[in-house]
């Protein structure tokens, strides 16, 4: 099936017409975001989704790249030699004999032109969900990766297998939410409400959770964690058990 080149630019959420440097950066991102390394191993219906998204970015980074005019630049003109005029001396100019210069006199002889300023485009900036009142809202497996939700209510919300790496969720209302093996990957919680929540199989690498409250939150099986907290900061965070870390 053939696409066009807008579809190309909305696979890797960026504007028609946007720059290398743009193309680039969109790629690294969802990248980043989709590759099966990152998701479950043991659930093979999101290990295929994300390998064929990921096929789909790569396609689309390999045509834009094409079409950019940074990735593909034209062979240099070489440089005008000086030419003879039957109508002239060589050594007299077309306009120093009171002539109308021919066409290739002016053609080789106008001054070059400065070079048409580059636009500049930028990925389209995601909606500021700050204090967003998303309660009970079906999120599952939306990507929010980066978005603010500053102090939004997503109590009861569903946002299962969802991607939500580096989003902000500072002070937000997440009690009773279902975040099963959501990617949270340098997420900011500070301070929020996870009281109840179904964090089993969630991905909390790298994010703050500094004075979140996780009391009765499921996290695993008896004594067993099954929510991945590598270089987490739970620093005053309330623990499932009602403990308080240091």
């Amino acid at each position: 099936m053939t696409h066009s080149f807008d579809h190309y630019y909305q696979v890797l959420g960026l504007e028609p017409g946007a720059s290398l440097e743009d193309i680039n950066q969109a790629y690294k991102d969802l990248a980043f975001i989709w590759h099966p390394d990152r998701l479950p191993q043991d659930n093979p219906r999101l290990q295929e989704k994300a390998a064929a998204r990921l096929k789909d970015i790569n396609h689309a980074r390999d045509m834009l790249r094409q079409r950019s005019p940074q990735a593909v630049r034209p062979p240099t003109s070489p440089q005008p030699t000086t030419q003879t005029y039957s109508s002239t001396r060589p050594s007299e100019s077309p306009r120093a004999s009171g002539q109308r210069p021919p066409e290739a006199y002016r053609a080789y002889h106008q001054p070059p032109r400065s070079p048409e300023p580059q636009r500049s485009y930028r990925r389209p900036s995601s909606p500021d969900l700050e204090g967003a009142d998303l309660r009970g809202k079906n999120l599952q497996e939306r990507d929010l990766s980066g978005q603010n939700l500053r102090g939004a209510n997503l109590m009861g919300a569903n946002l299962r297998d969802g991607f939500l790496h580096g989003i902000n969720l500072e002070n937000a209302n997440l009690r009773q939410a279902d975040l099963f093996r959501a990617n949270l990957l340098q997420a900011n919680l500070r301070n929020a409400n996870l009281e109840g929540a179904n964090l089993i199989g969630a991905d909390f690498s790298g994010a703050d959770l500094s004075g979140a409250n996780l009391r009765n939150a499921q996290v695993g099986k008896g004594d067993r964690w099954m929510v991945k907290l590598t270089g987490a900061n739970l620093s005053g965070a309330i623990l499932p058990d009602g403990r308080q870390c240091a």
